[in-house]
């Protein structure tokens, strides 16, 4: 291989891993799963990350606004997702791990349909 068609290819194999090394790890507390049941009012079926938009009533019967979310849609469809799993109105519980900063947002694991049926973000478990 001559150097210049040697240098192409990392140079391009260096700027095609760029968006992977800048991609982040979700800033949650893994030592504790958290359990969210709410209303759906919105659903985001955009990248790089799925998010829905909860009102959930805290213990003292508050409702309070969360944002709760998984991965790509490419690997959400690869569990069964699609743009209308979820509509606005829908309750559902969501068993994931909430940010470490205690803001009322979750990296989602699983959900549980009003009807019982499980839906995996991540892959089973």
């Amino acid at each position: 291989m001559k150097t210049p068609t040697l240098v192409a290819v990392a140079a391009a194999v260096v700027l095609g891993a760029g968006p992977s090394f800048a991609h982040h790890a979700w800033p949650v507390d893994r030592s504790k799963e958290v359990t969210v049941k709410g209303t759906v009012t919105g659903f985001n079926w955009t990248n790089p990350h799925v998010m829905i938009e909860l009102e959930v009533k805290n213990d003292s019967g508050k409702v309070e606004k969360w944002s709760v979310g998984g991965p790509s849609t490419e690997r959400m469809q690869g569990n069964g997702w699609d743009k209308n799993t979820l509509k606005p109105g829908a309750v559902i519980t969501g068993y994931g791990y909430r940010y470490s900063d205690g803001q009322n947002v979750v990296q989602l694991q699983k959900i549980v349909m009003a009807d019982g049926k499980e839906m995996f973000l991540y892959g089973r478990r």
